[in-house]
C-alpha cells in the first residue's frame, strides 16, 4: 500500500517533452480559498476544476470515493491545506503529471506489466485546454496532432511544433499591410478567409450594426480587428484569437488574412493557367496510356484477379469474389453493416467475405482507409485479407471463423455450451483487442459497436473482434446504424445518448454491457430474460454486494466456474459501465484487472440504470 502525504504545491507543466522548463499549464488549489484544484492557463484562465472537497470527494468528480485505485483526502486547518492519497496496491506505484499538453494525468506502473498505464486524466477532451494551440491554432481532438494552423497561418516555431509544443501558435505567412495612418488603401489588400467552427472562440466583443457586411466593413475598417463573426449580432476579435476548433458547421469565423494569402475560389483565370492546363492535359493523356498497356500487361499475368496492394491486402474482382461464394450463397450472418457469405481462395482457404452497404466514400478514399485497417495486425483482431471496389460495390475479405460469433454459443442452445475457463479466455482477449485498438495502435480507433456479435472465434476458441475501424467506412450513416441495431439499453454509452464527444471510454461501457452476457449467458435488454422483473445489469450489481456472486453465473454451467475470475469478472463489469466516462477504466488497466495484476474494489450502481428502470431500489454498493 503506497501513501503520499504532504502540502500541495503548485504543479507546473514542462514547456514541452524535452524542455523542462515552466510551460503555460499550472495545476493549484484554489487561489480564492475553497478547496479544490484548478488547472489554469498562465495563472489567470481557469479551463477545469475538481469541485470542492465535500468531505468524502470533490463535487465535480462525483464517485472518486469508490475508486478502485486509491483513497483520497484533504484537511484544511486553517493553518495549511493538505491532501493524502492511498494507493491500494502491492508492487506497485503511481505518479500524477501535468502533461505540457495541459492535461492532468495519473500513470500506474506494476512490477508485472512492466510498463506505465494511464488510469485517470483530466480534462478528457484535449481541446478543452485553454489556448492548447495558441493564437489562432486550430484545436482537432481526433486528429493524432492536435493541433494545426489555417490557411494562411504557419507555425510560430516549427522546432517547437516539431515537439508537440503548440503554445506559440500561429502567425498569418504575410503581414497585414494595414496602417493606422490610412485604412482605406489598404481595403484591396485584405480580405476574411470563412472557417466553419464548432464553438464561438473566448475573447470577443459585440459590435452594434445592423448586417453582416456592416459587421465585414466595421472590422476590415479598423486595424486591430482580427476576426468577425455575424449571427444574431456582430462579434469582432481585436488581437489574438485563441481556442479555434473547426467543425463542419453553416456558421462562419471569418479570419482576417492578405489577400495573397486568401485561397483562390478558381473564379479568375489568367492565360499562365491555361498553357499550364495545356500541357498537364498532355502529360495526363501520356500517363494514361502507358498506364492503360501497363493494365493490359497485368491483367494478362493477374492469378484470378487478385492483386496485392502493398504487400499487405489483396485486392479483388467482384466477379471472382462472386465466384468464390459459389454466388453468394452461403450466408454466415449480417447486420447494420452488411451481409457476410462464407467462400474459399483458389487453394481451397475459407474466407468469410463481407458485402458493405451505406458507404459514402469515393474508391480512392475506401481503399485509403482499407489499407490502414490491413496494417492493424493483433491476435486477437480479425485479419482483414483483402477488399474489392467496383463501382458502388463495396467489399471486404476476412480469415474464415469457423466457430462463429459469440453470441450463437451465449444465446442459442443447440449449439456448444461454452465452459467458464473458455468464457474468462474470451473476456481477457477481447480486453486485449480493445487495448490495442485505443492504446497501441498509430492511431487510437474506437470500435463504436462492441457486442457478442461482433466477437468471432476461431477453431480454439480465441476470440478475434470485427468491425473495428467500420466508423470511418460507414461515416455519416454510421449513427443510424448504429442506433437502428439496438435495444432499449443495449450496449450504447449514455453518452451516445447525450450528446457527448465519443472517446474509448464509450467501448469500455460496451465491453461491460457485453462481459454481463458471458458472464449470465443471457441478454442484457431481453425483459423476457430478466430478474424479478429488474434489469439484469442493476441486478447483477445488487447480488454482488450481497456477495452471492454465484447467482450471476450462467445457469448452464451447473455452479461450475472459478469463483476468484467470476467476482472479478463482476467487479470489472460494474467499473466499466459506469454512467461518467472517467470513472470508468481504460482497456489496458481492464487487462490488468482482469489477470488479477491490479486489485478490483466494489463499484456504485450507476444510477441513471437505476432512474430508468421502473420500480428499482437505489442499491448502492460500497467498498
Amino acid at each position: 500500500m503506497n501513501k503520499i502525504t504532504g502540502e500541495y504545491q503548485r504543479l507546473a507543466s514542462w514547456k514541452n517533452s524535452e524542455d523542462p522548463s515552466p510551460g503555460p499549464f499550472i495545476d493549484t488549489i484554489d487561489p480564492s480559498g475553497l478547496n479544490q484544484f484548478l488547472l489554469q492557463w498562465k495563472g489567470i484562465q481557469t479551463y477545469w476544476s475538481s469541485g470542492v472537497w465535500n468531505g468524502h470527494a470533490y463535487s465535480a468528480l462525483p464517485g472518486m470515493d469508490q475508486s478502485p485505485y486509491f483513497v483520497n483526502n484533504f484537511t484544511d486547518n486553517n493553518e495549511k491545506k493538505q491532501c493524502t492519497l492511498t494507493f491500494n496496491m502491492k508492487d506497485a506505484y503511481t505518479r500524477g503529471v501535468l502533461d505540457p499538453s495541459g492535461q492532468a494525468k495519473q500513470w500506474l506502473w506494476t512490477n508485472d506489466s512492466q510498463t506505465w498505464t494511464l488510469i485517470w486524466s483530466q480534462p478528457l477532451d484535449p481541446c478543452d485546454v485553454y489556448s492548447i494551440c495558441g493564437t489562432f491554432g486550430i484545436c482537432d481532438r481526433n486528429s493524432k496532432i492536435f493541433c494545426s494552423c489555417p490557411s494562411g497561418f504557419e507555425p510560430v516555431s516549427f522546432t517547437e511544433w516539431n515537439l508537440n509544443d503548440w503554445s506559440s501558435g500561429c502567425k498569418r505567412k504575410t503581414r497585414l499591410p494595414c496602417s493606422k495612418n490610412d485604412n482605406s488603401t489598404n481595403r484591396g489588400k485584405e480580405g476574411f478567409l470563412p472557417m466553419s467552427f464548432k464553438k464561438i472562440p473566448t475573447g470577443s466583443q459585440p459590435l452594434e450594426v445592423g448586417s453582416a457586411e456592416e459587421c465585414r466593413v466595421a472590422c476590415l475598417r479598423s486595424c486591430s480587428c482580427t476576426a468577425y463573426y455575424y449571427g444574431h449580432q456582430c462579434l469582432i476579435w481585436n488581437g489574438d484569437v485563441r481556442n479555434l476548433q473547426e467543425n463542419s458547421n453553416a456558421l462562419s469565423l471569418y479570419i482576417r488574412l492578405a489577400v495573397s494569402d486568401i485561397p483562390s475560389t478558381g473564379k479568375k483565370k489568367s492565360t499562365r493557367v491555361l498553357i499550364i492546363g495545356l500541357c498537364s492535359g498532355l502529360a495526363a493523356a501520356l500517363c494514361i496510356t502507358m498506364a492503360l498497356f501497363l493494365w493490359i500487361f497485368l491483367r494478362k499475368t493477374q492469378d484470378r484477379g487478385m492483386v496485392s496492394i502493398e504487400s499487405i491486402l489483396v485486392q479483388f474482382k467482384y466477379s471472382d469474389l462472386r465466384q468464390m461464394t459459389k454466388n453468394f450463397s452461403e450466408m454466415l450472418g449480417q447486420g447494420g453493416f452488411g451481409s457476410v457469405f462464407k467462400g474459399a481462395l483458389p487453394n481451397l482457404t475459407a474466407i468469410a467475405v463481407k458485402q458493405l452497404r451505406s458507404i459514402m466514400r469515393q474508391e480512392k478514399d475506401f481503399q485509403t482507409e482499407v489499407i490502414t485497417l490491413g496494417r492493424i495486425q493483433h491476435i486477437n483482431l480479425i485479419r482483414l485479407i483483402g477488399f474489392c471496389c467496383e463501382g458502388t460495390k463495396r467489399l471486404l475479405v476476412y480469415d474464415y471463423m469457423p466457430n462463429g460469433s459469440l453470441d450463437r454459443h451465449l444465446f442459442n442452445r443447440n449449439d456448444v455450451v461454452l465452459d467458464w475457463k473458455t468464457r474468462y479466455q474470451i473476456i481477457i482477449g477481447v480486453a486485449k483487442g480493445l487495448e490495442y485498438l485505443h492504446e497501441k495502435c498509430r492511431d487510437c480507433i474506437i470500435h463504436c459497436d462492441v457486442k457478442p456479435e461482433n466477437i468471432l472465434l476461431d477453431s480454439d476458441f480465441c476470440p478475434k473482434v470485427s468491425d473495428f475501424g467500420m466508423a470511418k467506412l460507414i461515416h455519416r450513416d454510421f449513427s443510424r446504424v448504429l442506433t437502428s441495431t439496438k435495444g432499449t439499453f443495449g450496449y450504447l454509452a449514455p453518452e451516445w445518448i447525450s450528446g457527448q464527444p465519443i472517446t474509448p471510454k464509450a467501448d469500455v461501457y460496451s465491453y461491460g454491457m457485453m462481459l454481463f452476457e458471458v458472464i449470465s449467458g443471457k441478454r442484457n435488454n431481453d425483459q423476457s430474460q430478466s430478474t424479478n422483473n429488474k434489469y439484469f445489469p442493476v441486478w447483477a450489481a445488487a447480488k454482488l454486494t450481497e456477495g452471492n456472486t454465484l447467482s450471476l453465473l450462467d445457469e448452464n454451467l451447473a455452479h461450475d466456474a472459478n469463483m476468484e475470475e467470476l467476482t472479478r469478472a463482476c467487479k470489472v463489469a460494474c467499473w466499466c459501465i459506469q454512467e461518467n466516462e472517467a470513472h470508468r477504466p481504460s482497456m489496458g488497466v481492464v487487462v490488468l484487472m482482469l489477470e488479477g495484476v491490479m486489485a478490483v474494489n466494489l463499484a456504485p450502481i450507476p444510477s441513471f440504470l437505476v432512474q430508468l428502470i421502473e420500480g428499482q431500489g437505489s442499491h448502492t454498493l460500497s467498498g
